[in-house]
């Protein structure tokens, strides 16, 4: 079948990074042109790859999938203008910074018959994939409390646009949009949400620490992220009316993807034993710990997910509406965190 030509928008981090190895790899997909000020570093990674400096003058090319990484403020105009051009549109998350953005351009998308979907990758990281399937298989009966958090150690703040104080800045944008996407995918919509969302770092930058509880009748759901630990605790906790499960560690899919390992090689996205998590059940009036073995992460089915539904029809593998509900949680949680309130959906 036909491979998707694409005109990948924007190659900083997370083009060079994610999109363009996914890309590059698969068989599916054909990156055609590529939109980025800096030829020469496009060329030494895609050789004789066609670069421009424009959206313009990409959405002229012979290009059938756009997809955007540029600065979160500059998705709402770059996914209209692909959209209008007659272009399918992948765009990295988050999806918009106003959910009246989001709604608009779900309409447009519907109008032009058109693709538009959200790179919402960590759904397929192998520690939410285990426990999405804990969760599915009610391992641990009932959820009670789940946490998740997205750590870091920088002290200092970094001249760059994520950590300034411009629309879409910040981490509550960054970070958050991974947390609250799998929480939605996991718990589906809460009730309420509460947030504390702040700078700890320079009140003159973008936030870089939130608290966010979201409320399931009498379950709660506690996603942080925080820009000042050195040395964090579990990623993941679950806790539950059979038992408990515990996760350290990062998927690791973002560091082999920057060290240049082939996405779609066998072994892509298995955990080592040492990075399983630990399962703990209440048998026989006796707490019995295991580790339990790491499902499989993979990017790769993002990707195979858009080749499907651009060729065959198939499902879309993050739908906009999805993405959307994501950005109506993060507007809830700045309203919460100005008013010091919850906020209820």
């Amino acid at each position: 079948m036909k491979p998707i030509n694409v005109g990948l928008a924007g190659y900083g981090f997370s083009g060079q990074s994610f999109h363009r190895p996914l890309l590059q790899h698969s068989r599916n997909f054909e990156i055609h042109t590529v939109m980025s000020s800096n030829k020469e570093k496009v060329q030494a990674d895609l050789g004789g790859v066609n670069v421009v400096s424009s959206l313009q003058e990409l959405l002229q090319e012979d290009v059938e999938l756009v997809v955007i990484t540029t600065p979160n403020h500059l998705h709402y105009d770059m996914i209209k203008q692909s959209l209008t051009a007659g272009k399918h549109v992948v765009v990295e998350k988050p999806f918009v910074t106003e959910r009246t953005q989001g709604e608009e351009l779900i309409r447009l998308a519907e109008e032009k018959g058109l693709l538009l979907s959200v790179f919402h990758n960590r759904r397929w990281d192998a520690d939410f994939l285990t426990i999405r399937k804990l969760i599915e298989n009610k391992k641990l009966g009932d959820i009670t409390t789940y946490e998740a958090h997205f750590d870091r150690y920088r002290p200092a703040v970094k001249n760059r646009w994520k950590e300034n104080k411009i629309e879409g800045g910040g981490v509550l944008y960054d970070l958050g949009s991974h947390l609250i996407d799998q929480a939605l995918c996991l718990f589906g919509k809460p009730q309420w949400v509460f947030a504390d969302v702040f700078s700890q770092r320079d009140p003159e930058k973008a936030e870089d620490y939130f608290q966010i509880t979201l409320g399931y009748g009498t379950a709660r759901i506690g996603l942080y992220s925080r820009s000042i630990v050195l040395d964090p605790g579990p990623r993941y906790q679950l806790h539950g009316h059979k038992g408990s499960f515990m996760k350290y560690g990062m998927d690791r899919q973002e560091t082999d993807l920057k060290e240049g390992i082939d996405p779609y090689s066998a072994s892509w996205g298995m955990e080592d034993e040492e990075s399983w998590g630990t399962l703990s059940l209440l048998e026989e009036e006796e707490v019995n710990k295991v580790k339990l073995p790491s499902e499989k992460g993979d990017y790769t089915q993002y990707y195979q997910g858009i080749f499907e539904a651009v060729r065959n029809n198939q499902p879309i593998p993050v739908r906009a509406e999805e993405a959307l509900d994501v950005i109506e949680i993060i507007e809830a949680c700045k309203k919460s965190s100005a008013e010091n309130k919850s906020i209820y959906l």
